[in-house]
């Protein structure tokens, strides 16, 4: 037996090396603080699970779901994207729910990309984005996100050629890794090139509703964007339901029903229980989210206070629950996250991990206890470098 040319084509996991260090370390009986993962640790407000619950309980929720999202799902969306953004979709054709976004990001190429097709992806950036290029046999060309840019695609170095083969362009704003955020300004210069060279604008906004300052924008707060784009929600770090699987696409109805398309061949849709708890989350967003976002904001400024005493060099992030910090001279970014390991006992992710372009940098996730960070701080601050 022999993996398809496709699956042979995925780059292999780069963490081994890190996660038998943190087993090793963890069979010793030593307490491993693990910063790596981008999976909140507070639980999903108990209002939401007993909407769940009651949901549950109703046998008309036990037959397969709309495939496209129950109708009451779909409205919800449309009115928080009203309240939010200030938006209007149709919820008959312009949303469509989501086993988590990263299920319809993944799937969206399929839709679009035949082989040799063109897809613009950021480096560093959340991997589904190039995968699910090359599950399609599309070729990814990859957009650098620099310090010097503010971790903006320099859209500008891109060559014409290269634009005029590109199918899709993927962003995600607020940014993981590298928790920038994104202006109008750029959006619309993004949206000006989007129609100039036919191409689709692929926004993932999974970190939308994870700020400390000034609300993140949706692309769709652009003139224009309707025609080119489609933006993809998730209920997973708004609300700590990462377990939870679900999402939703926005977006122009065209490119929204090629995606249900694709879905209807290869999943049954959100189980519709867990809609009815989506819809009761977006409902009650703000009141929902207030206490995790501050719970975050005080982690986000011990972790930053203390960064900057011990010397790192970052960028204060405004949005997402992730530290983008440059490792320090003279150590790769999988020596130094291995050394921190081994040492200290303590797990980042190192940017290399998220793209070429993530070299030099480790991202730091604030998914722990306040106690835990202090702890962290105090044994990273005894490290020799």
């Amino acid at each position: 037996m022999e993996l398809s040319e496709r699956l042979q084509k995925i780059p292999p996991y780069l963490f081994v090396e890190l996660d038998r260090l943190k087993n090793e370390k963890i069979k010793q009986g030593v307490e491993v603080i693990d910063l790596g993962i981008g999976d909140p640790d507070l639980p999903t407000p108990s209002e939401i699970v007993e909407v769940a619950k009651k949901a549950l309980e109703k046998a008309s929720n036990h037959r397969y779901p709309s495939n496209v999202g129950s109708i009451v799902y779909r409205k919800a969306c449309v009115n928080y994207f009203k309240r939010r953004f200030g938006v209007t979709f149709d919820p008959e054709i312009e949303v469509l729910a989501l086993i988590g976004s990263k299920e319809g990001i993944a799937h969206f190429p399929l839709a679009f990309i035949n082989p040799e097709d063109i897809v613009l992806c950021p480096d560093p950036a959340y991997p589904v984005y190039h995968l699910g290029t090359i599950f399609t046999d599309g070729i990814p060309y990859y957009v650098p996100l620099t310090w010097e840019n503010e971790f903006l695609p320099d859209l500008g170095s891109i060559p014409e050629n290269i634009f005029r083969k590109t199918k899709i362009l993927w962003l995600n704003y607020p940014n993981n890794p590298t928790t920038a955020t994104a202006s109008k300004e750029f959006f619309k210069e993004v949206i000006k090139l989007a129609k100039k060279y036919d191409f689709i604008i692929a926004h993932d906004a999974a970190y939308v509703e994870i700020y400390f300052e000034d609300p993140p924008l949706s692309i769709f707060e652009v003139n224009g964007a309707k025609e080119v784009a489609i933006e993809f929600h998730s209920l997973s770090k708004t609300f700590c339901m990462t377990g939870w699987r679900i999402g939703f696409a926005v977006g122009n109805s065209f490119l929204i029903s090629a995606l249900a398309k694709v879905k209807s061949n290869i999943d049954s849709g959100v189980f519709t229980a867990i809609q009815e708890a989506g819809t009761y989350a977006l409902e009650n967003l703000e009141n929902l989210t207030t206490s995790i976002k501050n719970t975050l904001k005080k982690r986000r400024d011990l972790v930053v206070e203390e960064l900057k005493k011990l010397g790192f060099e970052f960028k204060v992030p405004k949005a997402t629950f992730y530290i983008w910090v440059k490792v320090p001279k003279n150590y790769s970014s999988q020596e130094f996250c291995k050394k921190l390991l081994d040492e200290k006992a303590i797990v980042v992710t190192p940017g290399v991990g998220f793209g070429k372009y993530g070299e030099g940098y480790f991202r730091i996730a604030l998914t722990v206890e306040e106690k835990k960070l202090k702890e962290a701080i105090q044994r990273l601050s005894t490290l020799k470098l």
